[in-house]
C-alpha cells in the first residue's frame, strides 16, 4: 500500500530572478537517484560549459596549481576554478558606460498609461503558478513533516510569546490528522499564556470539529474556571451543550455563570434559553432572582460610593458614557433627580461629542420625564451646540456657522465661555490675503468688540480687541475702513478724543481711503474744528484730485464759513483738474454757487467757458433758462438769442434727438413769451418724423436682417440737400397718381372730392 500523495509548492526555474549573463556561462547538471540520493560507487555527473577560451585556460592552470594532472569533469576543484576564472574574467571585462549623444526628448513620449496598457495586453505581470511537488513515498513524507516541524519549532523558539505561531503549528498538525500532536501544542501554548482568549477558543473549536465532545467540555471547564469573567467562554459552552441536546448540562453551566453576577445581557441570555424550551416558570424565577439581586444587596450609599470610585478611577482621560448612564439610572431609581441632572451635565462637559450620543439620548428622556421647561431648553441648547461644534470642526472657515454658534452661546452662557468661543472663531484666519475672503471674517472681530463693550461692559478688553484686529489686517494689500471708524467712535464714547484722532491719523497714513477721510472730516465737523477740517480736505484732495464730491464739499464748507473768495478759488482749482470723475456735477455746483452769490456776469462767463468744453443740449437749455430767470431788461431777447445760437451750433450734431429737445424747449419758451410770428418761425424749424429701415449685423459680422427706426428730417437740412427735395417731390407725384386712378374708377367720388375743395399737399 503506497502512502498518500502530498503536494508542496516548489520554485520553478522560470520564477528565479534573472541575472545578467557574465562572460563565462557555467551549466551544471545533477542526475539524482530515484530517492534523491547519489548511487553508491558512482559519482555525480557535472557538465561545465565555457564560452570564453581565456577562462578555460585559467581553469586548467588552477587545476595544475592544485596538483592535479588534468582537469576532471565533475570534481569540486574544477568547480572552484571555474568560479574563480569567471570572477577574474568579470573583473577584467568592465562594461563601458555608453555616452548619451542626444539628450533631447523624443518626438513621441511614452506615458505611464501606455506602459500599463501594453503590459496588460502582453500579460507580463501574470506569472504562471508554481509547480507542485508530489510526494510519492512514505519516507519523503516523513522528511517533509520533519522539515515543517523543524520550521515551526524554530519560529516558536525565536519568540515563544507570539501565539499566532503556536496556532499555525497546531492547525497544521490538525490538517495532517495528528490530533494528539495538535493537542500537545495547544497545551504547551497554554503554559506560555493561559490568558489568551483566542488560544482557548481555537483549542476548543478543534476538539468540537473533530467530534471530541468530552475533550471540548474539559477545555471549556478549564477556561471558565481560569477566566470566569470572559463572557465568550460561557456563551460558547452553553451553545455547545444546547446543540448537543444536553439541556440540563446547559442549564447547569448557566447557573454556574449566574453565581459570578454577570452583566444584564447574560441574565437575558439565560431567560431566553428557558423560554426557548417553554420553561416560563423558570424564566420568571430568573427574572425575580435578577431583580432581588439588584435590590437585596441594596446598600444604596455603598453602591453610590462604588460609582463615585469608578468615576475617580477612570478620570477625565478614560471616561465612558455607559458608566455615567448607569450611574444616572441608579440615582433616578432612588428619586435623586438633582443628582441625575448633575451627573449628565458633568459627563456632557467632559466627554467628546462624538462619543456622547447615548448620553444625550438618555438625558433628553430624563428631562422630558422629570424636568421643567428650563431643563428641556438646556438640553436642546446642548444638542444645538453639539451640531455647531460638528460644523465648525468639519470646516473651521465656515464663518456663518461660527456666527450661529456665537449667537447661541451669547444667549445662554457665561462670559468666559463666550470669550472662549470668540477666541476659537477669530483664530481661523483666512488663508488667502484677498479682501473677498476677509469680508465675513472681519465681522467676527466686530461682534467680539461689541460684545465686550455692550454686554461684558469691559472697555479695556474692547480696546484690546480693536487693536488686535487692526494689527492682523494686512493694510498694505487692503484694509477695512469700518474697523478704523468703529474704533475711533468707541474711543470717543470713552471720552478719549486723542486716541480717536491718533487712530484715524494712523489709518490715513497707512491706508488712505475716501471713507476714512470722510469719517475723519465728519468727526472734526461735529467738534467744530474747522482748521483741522481744512487740513484734512487738503490731504484728501492730494490723495484723490479727481473726486468732484470732495471739491464740492470743501467749497461748501468755505461758503458756510463765509469765505466766498476761498470757495471760488477752490472751484476754479477744481475745474482746472485734467481728470474728474463727475465734471458735470462740479460745473453745476459752481454755477449754482455763483447764482446764489447773484454774480450774473460771472455765471454767464461760466456758461461760456463750459460751452467751450461741451456742446451738450442741457447746457444750452440751462443757459437759456438762466438768462430768462435773471429778470433784467432784455432777458427775453438774450434767451431767444441763446436758442438761435444753440440751434445753429447743433446743426452739425449727429444726435438729432438732442436737437429736437432744444427745439421743443424753444417752442415752449415762445408759447409762453413769444409772438405769433415767433411761434410760426419755431414751428417751421420742427422736423418731420419718418420711419426708415436699415440692415442689422450680428456680432460675428453676418447679416441679421432689417430693423425699422424713426428718423427726423429737419427743414433746414432738407433745403440744403437736393436729394431729399427730389424724394419729397416724387412722393407727392405718387400720391397724385393714386388719387387720379381712384377718381377714374369712381367719378362720383372724385366729383364730390372736388366739391369739398383742394387736398392738403405734402
Amino acid at each position: 500500500m503506497q502512502p498518500a500523495l502530498l503536494t508542496s509548492p516548489a520554485t520553478p526555474e522560470s520564477q528565479a530572478p534573472r541575472r545578467t549573463r557574465s562572460p563565462v556561462t557555467t551549466e551544471t547538471t545533477l542526475t539524482p537517484s530515484r530517492r534523491g540520493k547519489e548511487v553508491k560507487g558512482r559519482p555525480s555527473q557535472f557538465r561545465f560549459r565555457f564560452r570564453d577560451p581565456a577562462c578555460c585556460r585559467k581553469v586548467a592552470r588552477c587545476g595544475r596549481a592544485l596538483g592535479e594532472g588534468s582537469v576532471v569533469p565533475g570534481s569540486p576543484a574544477v568547480a572552484a576554478a571555474a568560479m574563480a576564472a569567471s570572477t577574474a574574467a568579470g573583473k577584467q571585462r568592465i562594461p563601458k558606460v555608453a555616452k548619451v549623444k542626444n539628450k533631447a526628448p523624443a518626438e513621441v513620449q511614452i506615458t505611464a498609461e501606455q506602459l500599463l496598457r501594453e503590459a496588460k495586453e502582453r500579460e507580463l505581470e501574470l506569472l504562471p503558478p508554481p509547480p507542485q511537488q508530489k510526494i510519492t513515498d512514505e519516507e519523503e513524507l516523513n522528511d517533509y513533516k520533519l522539515r515543517k516541524r523543524k520550521t515551526f519549532e524554530d519560529n516558536i523558539r525565536k519568540n515563544r510569546t507570539v501565539i499566532s505561531n503556536w496556532i499555525k503549528y497546531a492547525q497544521w498538525e490538525e490538517s495532517l490528522k495528528e490530533i494528539q500532536r495538535a493537542r500537545s501544542i495547544y497545551e504547551r501554548a497554554l503554559d506560555v499564556d493561559y490568558r489568551n482568549i483566542t488560544l482557548w477558543l481555537k483549542y476548543a473549536e478543534m476538539e468540537m470539529k473533530n467530534r471530541q465532545v468530552n475533550h471540548a467540555r474539559n477545555i471549556w471547564d478549564r477556561a471558565i474556571t481560569t477566566l470566569p469573567r470572559v463572557n465568550q467562554f460561557w456563551y460558547k459552552y452553553t451553545y455547545m451543550e444546547e446543540m448537543l441536546g444536553n439541556v440540563a448540562g446547559a442549564r447547569q453551566v448557566f447557573e454556574r455563570w449566574m453565581e459570578w453576577r454577570p452583566e444584564e445581557q447574560a441574565w437575558h441570555s439565560y431567560i431566553n434559553f428557558e423560554l426557548r424550551y417553554k420553561e416560563v416558570d423558570r424564566a420568571r424565577t430568573i427574572y425575580e432572582r435578577y431583580i432581588l439581586w439588584m435590590e437585596k444587596h441594596g446598600y444604596f450609599a455603598h453602591a453610590r460610593k462604588v460609582y463615585e470610585r469608578a468615576v475617580e478611577f477612570f478620570g477625565d482621560e478614560h471616561m465612558d458614557e455607559h458608566l455615567y448612564v448607569a450611574f444616572a439610572k441608579f440615582e433616578e431609581n432612588q428619586k435623586e433627580f438633582e443628582r441625575v441632572r448633575v451627573i449628565y451635565k458633568y459627563a456632557l462637559d467632559r466627554i467628546s461629542k462624538q462619543e456622547a450620543q447615548e448620553l444625550f439620548k438618555n438625558y433628553t428622556i430624563f428631562e422630558k420625564k422629570f424636568g421643567d421647561r428650563r431643563g428641556i431648553e438646556d438640553i436642546i441648547v446642548s444638542k444645538r451646540r453639539f451640531q455647531y461644534e460638528e460644523e465648525v470642526k468639519a470646516n473651521p472657515h465656515n464663518y456663518d456657522a461660527w456666527f450661529d454658534y456665537l449667537r447661541l452661546v451669547e444667549s445662554d452662557a457665561e462670559a468666559e465661555t463666550v470669550r472662549e468661543v470668540y477666541e476659537r472663531a477669530i483664530a481661523n484666519v483666512p488663508p488667502v490675503q484677498e479682501k473677498r475672503h476677509w469680508k465675513r471674517y472681519i465681522y467676527l472681530w466686530i461682534n467680539y468688540a461689541l460684545y465686550e463693550e455692550l454686554e461684558a461692559k469691559d472697555p479695556e478688553r474692547t480696546r484690546q480687541v480693536y487693536q488686535a484686529s487692526l494689527e492682523l489686517i494686512p493694510h498694505k494689500k487692503f484694509t477695512f475702513a469700518k474697523m478704523w471708524l468703529l474704533y475711533a467712535q468707541f474711543e470717543i464714547r470713552q471720552k478719549n478724543l486723542p486716541f480717536a484722532r491718533r487712530a484715524l491719523g494712523t489709518s490715513i497714513g497707512k491706508c488712505p481711503k475716501n471713507k476714512l477721510f470722510k469719517g475723519y472730516i465728519e468727526l472734526e465737523l461735529q467738534l467744530r474744528e474747522f482748521d483741522r477740517c481744512r487740513k484734512l480736505y487738503e490731504k484728501f484732495l492730494e490723495f484723490g484730485p479727481e473726486n468732484c464730491t470732495s471739491w464740492i464739499k470743501f467749497a461748501e464748507l468755505e461758503t458756510i464759513l463765509g469765505d466766498i473768495e476761498r470757495a471760488r478759488a477752490i472751484y476754479e482749482l477744481a475745474i482746472s483738474q485734467p481728470r474728474l470723475d463727475m465734471p458735470e456735477v462740479l460745473w453745476k455746483s459752481y454755477i449754482d454757487f455763483e447764482i446764489e452769490q447773484e454774480e450774473t456776469e460771472r455765471t454767464r462767463n461760466l456758461y461760456r467757458r463750459l460751452l467751450q468744453r461741451t456742446q451738450h443740449v442741457k447746457v444750452w437749455i440751462s443757459f437759456a433758462q438762466f438768462e430768462l430767470s435773471s429778470g433784467k431788461e432784455g432777458s427775453l431777447a438774450k434767451c431767444r438769442q441763446i436758442y438761435e445760437e444753440a440751434n445753429k451750433t447743433m446743426r452739425n450734431c449727429e444726435e438729432k434727438e438732442e436737437r429736437l429737445m432744444l427745439l421743443e424747449s424753444w417752442r415752449s419758451f415762445e408759447d409762453e413769451f413769444g409772438t405769433a410770428s415767433d411761434k410760426e418761425r419755431v414751428d417751421k424749424l420742427m422736423p418731420e418724423k419718418v420711419k426708415k429701415r436699415r440692415k442689422v449685423q450680428a456680432d460675428d459680422g453676418s447679416d441679421a436682417g432689417w430693423e425699422e427706426y424713426y428718423d427726423y428730417i429737419f427743414p433746414e437740412d432738407a433745403a440744403n440737400q437736393p436729394n431729399l427735395k427730389l424724394l419729397a417731390m416724387a412722393k407727392l407725384w405718387k400720391k397724385q397718381q393714386q388719387e387720379k386712378e381712384a377718381g377714374e374708377q369712381d367719378p362720383d367720388g372724385d366729383a364730390a372730392e372736388r366739391e369739398a375743395g383742394p387736398s392738403c399737399s405734402y
